[in-house]
């Protein structure tokens, strides 16, 4: 004869402090995969991340970088001295042709909203 199922018992946990916890393991994850990269280069291993990967990656850190911006956060999308001016280009080279955005076009949008 089996025994009666227990209930769940609830969480007690408020839907704060789960969403403070979900987000302290997340920046956990990202600070252990941005190590990884940066050993990577520092290995000369490029390949840590596949291309899909990498570009999910970049997807999404636009996303949220880009959500928390419009919520009115100021903070900038690297730390200050973290990549060089070449990094900085580059990457924003590729995001711009990603979006198919001109120069001109962010200068104009620039202009129009004080960003």
């Amino acid at each position: 004869m089996s025994s009666p199922k227990r209930a769940a018992k609830p969480s007690r946990r408020s839907p704060a402090a789960k969403t403070a916890k979900a987000a302290n393991a997340a920046s956990a994850d990202a600070e252990r995969l941005a190590a990884a990269m940066e050993q990577g280069i520092a290995d000369g291993r490029l390949d840590v991340l596949t291309a899909d990967a990498l570009q999910a990656l970049m997807a999404a850190a636009c996303r949220v970088y880009s959500a928390r911006r419009e919520a009115g956060e100021q903070l900038t999308p690297v730390a200050k001295n973290a990549v060089t001016a070449t990094d900085v280009m580059m990457t924003a080279s590729g995001l711009l042709q990603a979006a198919n955005v001109a120069v001109f076009e962010l200068g104009m949008w620039q202009g129009w909203t004080r960003r």
